[in-house]
């Protein structure tokens, strides 16, 4: 069962402004977190949303015991104001985001997240979605380098494209890692040398990245006076992201120090709670090694 990351953290963070709000898991994943928050605050009600469908439903058998208490919505957080229409939700009293991949997807060898499993190439979140094959398959080796690049933070982008367009097809996690690992050498200790390509494809498949800063500015314009939110990134990416919107929202401008006049519409609308991100304890990164790389990043509606 996967371990939600950071689980002290988050319940005292996302404490609700009033006993009977509504709060939002906007990557409700397997629960983990709603479990607890819906056990502390027992009067509030929740909406539980997820793009995963084979996740939702592990949650909702999870949350069974709070089911009356409990929405359930399969979609994705960008589409977060539509949701909340659907809902006849108005304004809520706190919001997760929790942007981490499960275990479950991850060790699951049929969804084809990992190199660790023979498995077809997919790396789909929602079956909707675009896979991981159809874009090595497809892209051109400039296309290929960009998104290794830009989302793996690849520093053998280049080569490591040219080698997947001469062996393809590639249909399988193995063929892939192979083609990777045929142009990039590990060494004892240090991470796998397919690390950062199955991380770049993970996040362009499912456009991970799409919408996260117009996310949160939807997320903090529909919260309470004093209501919160709470979201926890796993890499540098998402962090920087979520910490350049807070920034904003907190109204400083983040515009590059040439343009003549703001364009980014700082607005002074959030306290930031974490000036420097909450990251897990030694206990619980020895506890849960996929946990050491979180970060949550808290701010208040004013």
């Amino acid at each position: 069962m996967h371990e939600p990351v950071l689980l002290n953290e988050v319940v005292e963070f996302l404490r609700p402004n009033r006993e009977d709000g509504t709060l939002v898991d906007a990557t409700v994943g397997l629960g983990g977190h709603t479990e607890a928050v819906l056990g502390r605050y027992p009067a509030v009600r929740l909406i539980a949303i997820d793009r995963d469908p084979q996740a939702l439903e592990v949650a909702r058998e999870r949350l069974r015991k709070f089911e009356k208490r409990v929405t359930f919505v399969q979609g994705r957080y960008e589409k977060l104001i539509d949701i909340l229409k659907q809902s006849n939700t108005a304004t809520i009293s706190g919001l997760l985001a929790d942007l981490g991949v499960s275990s479950m997807q991850f060790d699951d060898a049929a969804r084809g997240f990992s190199f660790r499993f023979e498995a077809p190439l997919d790396m789909r979140m929602d079956p909707e979605a675009t896979s991981a094959a159809d874009l090595v398959n497809t892209l051109d080796e400039a296309e290929l380098a960009k998104i290794l690049r830009e989302y793996g933070e690849e520093p053998m982008a280049k080569r490591i494209a040219r080698a997947i367009v001469e062996r393809r097809p590639l249909r399988t996690t193995t063929e892939l890692a192979e083609a990777i690992r045929s142009v990039k050498r590990g060494k004892p200790h240090d991470i796998d040398p397919a690390t950062l390509t199955f991380q770049a494809l993970r996040i362009a498949a499912n456009e991970e990245l799409v919408g996260l800063d117009q996310f949160v500015t939807d997320a903090v314009s529909v919260l309470e006076s004093g209501a919160r939110i709470a979201v926890i990134s796993f890499h540098s990416l998402e962090d920087r992201i979520i910490k350049r919107a807070f920034r904003r929202l907190e109204g400083e401008c983040i515009c590059p120090p040439d343009l003549p006049v703001c364009a980014c519409g700082a607005k002074e609308v959030v306290t930031i709670l974490t000036r420097r991100p909450q990251v897990p304890a030694a206990l619980e990164r020895e506890m849960n090694p996929r946990a050491r790389s979180a970060k949550l990043r808290v701010a208040e509606k004013r």
